[in-house]
């Protein structure tokens, strides 16, 4: 009988098999041709409990004879195809079995089979826990507020011929919340734009409602602004801090997303929140005072005089409508990163708000093929067809 320092899965299978069966450990080990001493050791190691135990793998792995078939088609030099055929196999299967296990000339049944079983163990080391330079990529980008899709996505641009450089945005997730896959650190979550170190199902805010005068709704608004085909044409917004004492005004451009902050320090009432529009505003070319979208938060009852100095129209979203607001509200959540809820947003001040703008604007996004808004509003304001996109 033999040691069993390393084994075939299968020795072991056999020997958990034996002791499931009702056989002493003694008499299992007899049965997978391993020493007493060896079986009470893996016994010990699963704590004496047998569903901790290794089992065979199921019908859609190679067996052993079937690895025994592949190394006798290849020694009398038979095509690939013929031997899947042969197994009752997909053709490509028996590509991968033979590419991975060195190739036509080096492949070996026995090894292959070991190799299988030792790949099949859990748990797996996270991959981000593996890679070393990929694990620190991702978690620079984590700290500069990327979030965990557009990383993934970026890694294919930044490193296209190195494919131990990517990774999945659910494994940058995982590694974030799931316990014993941390391979980052578990301080960075907070710079997810939820900023949970839990996942937990979305939540519906209720948004401040008020009467507008002389409302001039949604349905009204052209159709290109719609199709986002034409630049100029804004959504708006207030994100609240604390105890509803201090707002950051919030625009963003509906083809590019550009985005710029407005600095309310002293309050966010209707004349404050219409001068830092004006302001905001009045500094953009022509072609890029179209009109503006917001809710129907009290805000906006100065809106008439906004559109009487910037010549920019006003339309207003229907009541708990706020998707028709999507580009905004995409950006308020991102906002949330650098502004959480329930703090004071009055102790930011003007450049503050100028570099987080800059920084959004910097950021690659989806909708925009993987650009930036700041590159499609460069586009735009050298004669170029803006990124058309249709999602929020």
């Amino acid at each position: 009988m033999t040691g069993c320092a390393v084994m075939p899965r299968d020795t072991k299978i056999a020997f958990w098999d034996a002791v499931r069966g009702g056989a002493s450990l003694r008499q299992a080990s007899l049965i997978a041709g391993v020493s007493h001493t060896g079986g009470l050791r893996w016994f010990k190691a699963a704590g004496g409990v047998a569903g901790n135990a290794p089992r065979p793998l199921t019908d859609r792995f190679l067996s052993l004879s079937e690895r025994v078939d592949i190394m006798t088609g290849l020694a009398a030099d038979l095509p690939r195809s013929l031997i899947a055929i042969g197994l009752g196999r997909a053709p490509s299967t028996v590509s991968r079995e033979i590419s991975r296990n060195g190739g036509a000339l080096r492949y070996r049944a026995t090894v292959a089979h070991r190799r299988a079983g030792t790949c099949a163990a859990r748990p797996k080391t996270a991959k981000l826990a593996g890679g070393k330079e990929l694990r620190d990529h991702v978690q620079a980008r984590l700290d500069e507020k990327w979030s965990p899709e557009q990383i993934s996505a970026m890694l294919k641009t930044q490193f296209p011929d190195r494919p131990e450089m990517r990774v999945s945005t659910e494994t940058i997730y995982q590694s974030l919340y799931v316990q014993g896959r941390g391979a980052l650190r578990r301080e960075l979550a907070v710079a997810l734009r939820t900023g949970r170190a839990i996942r937990k199902p979305r939540r519906q805010s209720d948004a401040r409602r008020s009467r507008i005068p002389d409302l001039v709704p949604i349905s009204e608004r052209s159709a290109e602004a719609e199709d986002r085909a034409v630049e100029g044409h804004w959504e708006g917004d207030l994100i609240i801090g604390k105890g509803n004492k201090s707002a950051i005004g919030t625009l963003v451009e509906r083809t590019t997303r550009f985005v710029m902050l407005l600095h309310l320090p002293h309050g966010y009432d209707a004349v404050r929140v219409r001068d830092a529009m004006i302001i905001a505003i009045g500094a953009l070319p022509d072609q890029l005072k179209r009109s503006m979208t917001w809710d129907r938060g009290v805000e906006m009852t100065r809106h008439a005089e906004f559109t009487l100095a910037t010549d920019m129209p006003v339309f207003f979203c229907d009541p708990h409508s706020p998707w028709q607001r999507g580009s905004n509200e995409n950006t308020n959540g991102l906002l949330r990163q650098y502004f959480p809820k329930g703090t004071d947003l009055s102790v930011h001040t003007a450049e503050d708000l100028a570099a987080v703008a800059a920084q959004l604007n910097a950021r690659p996004r989806k909708t925009l093929g993987w650009t930036t808004p700041a590159r499609c509003l460069d586009r735009v304001l050298s004669g170029l067809p803006p990124v058309i996109a249709t999602t929020p």
